[in-house]
Formats: C-alpha cells, sequence, structure tokens
C-alpha cells in the first residue's frame, strides 16, 4: 500500500455501493425541478386524477416555460414535489444499478477485469432491472407527487410521502406501489445498460488514445454523452410508464395498451414528449452523478489509505 495514490486503489464494492447512492442523491438536488418540468409534460395531455378542473386551466409550454408555469401558479416548492421519495428511491436505486455495475460485470466475465461489450450490456441489464423491481414503490410515490398540482381549491391527492405509501397500498392494494413495474423494469434496464455502458466506452476510448487523462473534464465529457445516447433510446419507454403509474385505476388496461392507446390518439410523436426536458434533466444528472461519484470514489479510498497508514 506504501507509495499508491488512492487512485491506484481499486475501490471496493462497498464504496462503489455507498458512493453511487450519495452521488446521486446530489444529483437529484441539483436537477429535480428539470425532472418535475419533464413529468408535467409527458402526462399534460390527460387528466390528472382529482385535479383536472384546474389542470385544464393550465398550459406548459417548453421546459423553462413548464418551470415558469409552476412558479407562479404553485410556487417554487412545487418544483421539488416528491423530492424525498425521489432520495430514497436513489438511495436504494441507483445503489444498485450502478454501485453494483462494476461486480456483477466482473460476474459475467467470470472475473476478467477487460469486459466486452455483451458481458457490460448484461451487467447493465441486470442490476437495472434488479434496482427497479426493490425500488419501485419509490418511484410510483415520486412521478405522483411531481404531477401534482397544488393550487388553493384542489384537493391533493396526497399530505405527504408516508401518506403516499399508506393511501396507495389502501386504495390499490400492495400491487398499486408496485404499479407500472414491468414498463419501470423495461425503461431502467435499457437506461441503464446505455447509460453505464456509454460512459464506460466513451471514458475507456479517451484514455485509450490519450485524448484525456482520467479526471474531471474526461468524466464531464463522457457523462455528457451518455446522458443524450440514454434520452434517445430511452425516452419513448419513460413515456409510457410516467403515464401509467401516474394513471387512475382502469384508465389503462395494462402498460402496453397505455403505449398502444397514446400511438393510436397522439401519433408517434407523443413518445418523445418532454424530450428537452429530459435531455436536459438526464444530461445534467449524469454530469453531476458521473463527476461526483468518481470524485467520491477516490476520497472515499483516500479516507481509507489514510486509516490503513495510520495502523
Amino acid at each position: 500500500m506504501v507509495g499508491l495514490r488512492p487512485s491506484d486503489i481499486p475501490p471496493t464494492p462497498v464504496v462503489k455501493f455507498i458512493g453511487a447512492g450519495t452521488a446521486a442523491c446530489i444529483a437529484d438536488l441539483f436537477t429535480f425541478p428539470l425532472d418535475t418540468a419533464k413529468v408535467r409534460l409527458q402526462v399534460l395531455s390527460f387528466q390528472i386524477q382529482g385535479e383536472s378542473t384546474a389542470a385544464n386551466g393550465i398550459r406548459y409550454k417548453g421546459v423553462f416555460g413548464t418551470i415558469g408555469t409552476i412558479v407562479k401558479t404553485e410556487g417554487p416548492k412545487s418544483l421539488y414535489n416528491g423530492l424525498v421519495a425521489g432520495l430514497q428511491r436513489q438511495m436504494s436505486f441507483a445503489s444498485i444499478r450502478i454501485g453494483l455495475y462494476d461486480t456483477v460485470k466482473l460476474y459475467y466475465t467470470n472475473g476478467k477485469e477487460k469486459a466486452g461489450i455483451v458481458s457490460r450490456i448484461l451487467a447493465g441489464c441486470t442490476t437495472g432491472a434488479l434496482a427497479v423491481t426493490i425500488a419501485q414503490p419509490t418511484d410510483v410515490v415520486k412521478v405522483r407527487f411531481q404531477a401534482q398540482v397544488n393550487l388553493k381549491g384542489v384537493k391533493r391527492r396526497y399530505n405527504g410521502t408516508m401518506d403516499a405509501y399508506k393511501t396507495i397500498a389502501r386504495q390499490e392494494g400492495m400491487k398499486g406501489l408496485w404499479k407500472g413495474t414491468f414498463p419501470n423494469v423495461t425503461r431502467n434496464a435499457i437506461v441503464n445498460c446505455t447509460e453505464l455502458v456509454t460512459y464506460d466506452l466513451i471514458k475507456e476510448s479517451l484514455l485509450q488514445y490519450k485524448l484525456m487523462t482520467d479526471n474531471l473534464p474526461c468524466h464531464f465529457v463522457s457523462a455528457f454523452g451518455a446522458g443524450f445516447c440514454t434520452t434517445v433510446i430511452a425516452s419513448p419507454v419513460d413515456v409510457v410508464k410516467t403515464r401509467y403509474m401516474n394513471s387512475p385505476p382502469g384508465q389503462y388496461k395494462s402498460a402496453i395498451n397505455c403505449a398502444w392507446t397514446m400511438l393510436t390518439k397522439e401519433g408517434p410523436t407523443a413518445f418523445y414528449k418532454g424530450f428537452v426536458p429530459s435531455f436536459l434533466r438526464l444530461g445534467s444528472w449524469n454530469v453531476v452523478m458521473f463527476v461526483s461519484y468518481e470524485q467520491l470514489k477516490r476520497a472515499m479510498m483516500k479516507s481509507r489509505q489514510r486509516v490503513e497508514y495510520a495502523v
């Protein structure tokens, strides 16, 4: 260990697990208003249960127009509707899908450090699907809070995070907390796979061809590229997931029925509704998350090294 820099010491699975969850929470704190705007734009074309009368008089136009409208009509705090559930989601979700990615990748390569594209894709899909299965209730609550319009005279669906969990379980059963699991598993397997594999490949190429060193600018470029690719591929599934999870019981028979209804009534462009806020959110989220993740890993390994030196 003597003479090694923190960057020379491979992070342990625990460091990656904790670092990923913490970095994702940091990214959420910075980008949550963009995510709220994305959700509002995605659910704009159908009535929000319990809020249809008030919502009919509100029009959202573009990501920044949507943010401005929310601030004007509901107050700045509404941009962070569902933040508690969002942070709960990231600590349980990102820790698994990002923090365990390298460990699962090693499993698919039988312990070999050099991973092919197939092993990377399998690892991304595996951790993405596993994370959703565990963290789905937090995602349902987050989406419903973000879609909730906070206006005077309009009855709120939920009064708080814990109330939301209890109300959904009471009114819709435990399966209501796992509503939309299939489209969410599909979406996050795709997102996780695209996000992590793209980040991996871009960063690896930048280092291999010596275009950059393993530092903050390299992490920034890799994360931005990963965010754009992920948005293009994942937007259709993301829109279906958001609408289905926020829909009242009986509006759609299934996630597939939701997608078919969108296609027949609104056309293919409906699947890219809210693309700009999705990209702004995913792009900025990826940048903040991956840069924070890389720095947190190094900081934690540096602390570990100091403790070992002291011992």
